[in-house]
């Protein structure tokens, strides 16, 4: 019965994923009309310049924090710092319904992303509970919950936001977040030592870091978490005018804009658990560099597709793909991370990819002017080739020093 218990762990977490996702995102591709309509601001650039900082905010303090909150779930165990997180987020983003000016979202954006990190916190979980020849699989389904949270979230909101408003949405979602925190608490379970974990000097943070970079992938898997990151998000602002141009009418432009966002997730959400699968049986490395190269492939058609149904079939092709990604990572990372400092190594990766969801956009709105979106597939499509060959490198010369060590 214990043996089975990961997979209890992983269609628990997975639901959770999802829950937690889905609630994150109701909120977002409307936070620039939340502005408008309930905090009466007029001024377009008033209302993005605000937007952009809300949005970022959780970012910014994420990255910050998530090493603190690996290294704690290292001493006390990965399910407390999962409920830390859940029950956190529900109450912070139940307030965000609540606020009257937008330095109040500002500053609870900000707290969201001090507490935030049940996901890394489930990654960590789920990767310390599952046997190591089944973490590939385990780690893409994970995944996939999050993703197929993040493709609903925003129809949700859509759909509630006509009906209800967008105050309640946050009240909605911060209930999701006590659901899945609770279901979390009552059913997940892990075998954590508390008190041998006591008595285990905890390092600092810049020296639990630098034990960490000591190990020779762990450098090379935080850098391509990174850049995945960086690379794919760079095209994201303003893929909606991208679509507009090719589209070349009004005419359904919304609901066109909205698949194109989302097509991606569904070919990732399907691929995610079929590749992590895979990699259990030929080897994670293989499975992160065939899909670093193949999102590369993917990614530079974009610039010169002339309809929107073409641009459909690249970006579902780019989310096959994607899905090998960063579930390979947490499954490298996850093998090369001695067991008492798993957590701490998760924290890192997740500073990683806040840092690249924080900086893509921003780069790529700045490179827009002078190269614009279909230089942006470009660059960011020889930025993943780029990757690849960094990370084939890398994970090489980490084989050949393990193999000079063994002998």
């Amino acid at each position: 019965m214990e043996r089975q218990r990961w997979k209890t762990n992983l269609t628990i977490l997975m639901g959770g994923n999802f829950l937690v996702m889905a609630g994150m995102t109701m909120i977002v591709p409307f936070l620039s009309l939340y502005l408008k309509q309930d905090f009466d601001l007029t001024d377009e650039h008033e209302v993005g310049v605000w937007a952009g900082l809300i949005f970022a905010a959780n970012f910014v303090t994420s990255f910050l924090f998530q090493p603190l909150w690996g290294k704690l779930s290292d001493k006390y165990g990965r399910k407390m710092m999962l409920l830390r997180s859940g029950f956190g987020m529900a109450i912070i983003t139940t307030l965000m319904g609540f606020a009257t000016e937008p330095w109040h979202l500002l500053a609870l954006r900000m707290l969201n992303g001090v507490v935030a990190g049940f996901t890394p916190a489930a990654v960590s979980l789920v990767s310390a509970t599952t046997p190591k020849q089944r973490i590939g699989f385990a780690m893409g389904t994970l995944q996939s919950g999050g993703t197929a949270g993040a493709i609903l979230g925003p129809f949700f909101g859509g759909l509630l936001a006509d009906s209800v408003g967008f105050r309640p949405i946050f009240y909605i979602t911060g209930a999701l977040l006590f659901l899945a925190s609770a279901i979390s608490w009552l059913l997940v379970r892990e075998n954590f030592d508390r008190s041998a974990a006591a008595l285990k000097k905890q390092a600092g943070l810049i020296k639990g870091l630098r034990d960490l970079l000591v190990i020779r992938q762990l450098p090379a898997l935080l850098s391509v978490t990174f850049l995945i990151q960086f690379a794919m998000l760079s095209p994201m602002p303003l893929m909606p005018l991208y679509v507009e141009k090719l589209h070349g009418t009004t005419a359904n432009l919304a609901f066109y804009a909205g698949f194109v966002g989302s097509v991606t997730g569904l070919s990732n959400m399907v691929c995610a658990p079929l590749l992590g699968k895979l990699s259990d049986k030929i080897g994670s490395s293989r499975i992160l560099l065939v899909s670093l190269a193949g999102a590369g492939v993917m990614l530079i058609p974009q610039a010169f597709v002339g309809s929107v149904a073409q641009l459909l079939t690249f970006r579902f092709l780019l989310g096959c793909f994607m899905g090998g990604l960063i579930p390979t990572v947490n499954s490298l990372i996850r093998k090369h991370t001695p067991d008492d400092m798993v957590g701490r190594s998760f924290g890192f990766n997740s500073s990683a990819l806040a840092l690249g969801n924080m900086l893509g956009p921003v780069v790529g709105g700045a490179l827009s002017g002078s190269i614009g979106i279909e230089g942006l597939f470009i660059y960011s499509g020889i930025l993943l080739f780029a990757t690849c060959a960094w990370a084939t490198w890398a994970l090489r010369v980490g084989r050949s020093s393990a193999a000079g060590s063994k002998t």
